[in-house]
């Protein structure tokens, strides 16, 4: 094949891959941070975008905003997370998480998205939060991305696990697992991505918090940075790989010509 034509062939692929779609994210406030304040949501917040069923025996879910946007009081407040810093209001008092704002070394901080983040106490009035994600394509692979970590209820002692059971309406649900840490714990901040298969145009995307240590040892799994987006069909990256291999070799052609000139 002429140089001229992998050339061509390549600036066509790469025009059609140019042309694709743009995968963006589709959840709503994915990063928690439209919020109606701390506190334990459908009771007295709300998260924008986001449904908790709140009865007083199916829901124990909070948010807690960064030290930037609420005032955590006095101190250095280095987690920078009102989590372990004033915590959060709900149906039975203060929650907040163990950190260095009440004593506890372990690491605590804001997840690699920033801003807000939320949390459930999964043995406890476990109930999911969700979202009815629309504009879906029947059939199509989408990806969803999130942030998540252990922790623990301040107050409270013993050695806990606690992580996130993930469902895209009739797709099984996947799980992260439990991440275990000691008492007064953190486990550090942790990507997960599953995909799912869509089954219609309408979907809800559920996370269901999981957790061992029940109520005489609170676990909490804390979620944020939530992204949902199409998974690229394998035509479409066979395409871009055509196209990157033409001009690829393309480019090896010419330089082998001017060396052999040389």
């Amino acid at each position: 094949m002429g140089k001229l034509k992998l050339m061509l062939l390549g600036a066509t692929a790469l025009a059609a891959a140019g042309a694709m779609p743009a995968y963006a994210n589709l959840v709503t406030n994915g990063g928690f941070e439209t919020n109606g304040g701390n506190g334990q949501i459908s009771d007295d917040t709300t998260v924008a975008g986001w449904t908790v069923p709140f009865d007083g025996t199916n829901s124990y879910f909070f948010v807690w905003n960064s030290c930037a946007v609420v005032s955590c009081g006095a101190g250095p407040h280095t987690s920078g997370t009102s989590a372990d810093n004033g915590g959060a209001t709900g149906e039975y008092g203060t929650v907040s998480m163990w950190g260095p704002g009440n004593g506890s070394a372990n690491g605590l901080t804001l997840s690699p998205n920033g801003g807000a983040f939320v949390g459930a106490d999964g043995p406890f009035q476990d109930g999911p939060i969700s979202q009815t994600l629309t504009g879906l394509k029947t059939n199509q692979e989408y990806s969803v991305t999130f942030n998540w970590a252990a922790a623990q209820q301040n107050g409270f002692d013993g050695p806990t696990s606690s992580g996130w059971q993930v469902t895209l309406s009739g797709d099984p649900s996947q799980s992260t697992g439990n991440a275990s840490i000691l008492s007064h714990g953190f486990s550090g901040w942790k990507t997960t991505t599953f995909d799912f298969l869509a089954q219609g145009t309408t979907e809800t995307l559920s996370f269901l918090a999981t957790g061992t240590g029940g109520a005489a040892l609170p676990p909490f799994a804390l979620l944020d940075g939530v992204d949902v987006e199409a998974v690229p069909e394998p035509s479409t990256w066979a395409m871009m790989l055509l196209g990157f291999a033409g001009l690829g070799y393309a480019g090896f052609r010419t330089r082998r010509r001017a060396i052999s000139i040389v």
